[in-house]
């Protein structure tokens, strides 16, 4: 879990309370701020703002359910903006598997003669690849793909 806390900025075009990222794990539950928006999503090339919505939370995938479904469902590149002059809090809870998990796509995904984009790894060598390249980088799960 992380509580996540982004001051006000006066100039809020010069920095990013989080650059634009996908996030690591299965799934992110997140509770918005609800006097202050600050979430945005990539949608065809272009940043939109998620607003905030009473009694409900934010559901993001994440690179490792990319991974176990084949491309199927897609990791959310997001990203968290500042406030010119109110501050935001958020929650959020991931939804990680063990770290010697092994990530691979079921035959049932894979089996239809496309094969399997993303070769098998561990849980753990994912989330050092991840965190060790800048998180605005390219999608990390390009990494891990079959050649």
């Amino acid at each position: 879990m992380a509580v996540n806390f982004y001051p006000p900025c006066p100039e809020p075009e010069l920095t990013f309370g989080l650059p634009g990222h996908t996030d690591p794990n299965a799934l992110t539950i997140l509770l918005q701020d609800l006097a202050v928006a600050g979430l945005q999503v990539l949608k065809a090339g272009k940043w939109v703002a998620v607003n905030p919505h009473p009694d409900a939370f934010v559901i993001n995938i994440g690179d490792q359910l990319q991974a176990l479904s084949n491309g199927r469902y897609k990791s959310v590149w997001h990203r968290a903006i500042t406030n010119t002059d109110r501050a935001r809090m958020s929650v959020a809870s991931f939804l990680c598997p063990h770290d010697n998990a092994l990530i691979t796509s079921p035959e049932a995904l894979t089996g239809d003669g496309t094969g399997a984009i993303y070769r098998d790894y561990t849980y753990a060598e994912y989330y050092k690849k991840f965190w060790s390249r800048d998180l605005d980088e390219e999608h990390c799960l390009e990494l891990f793909k079959n050649k």
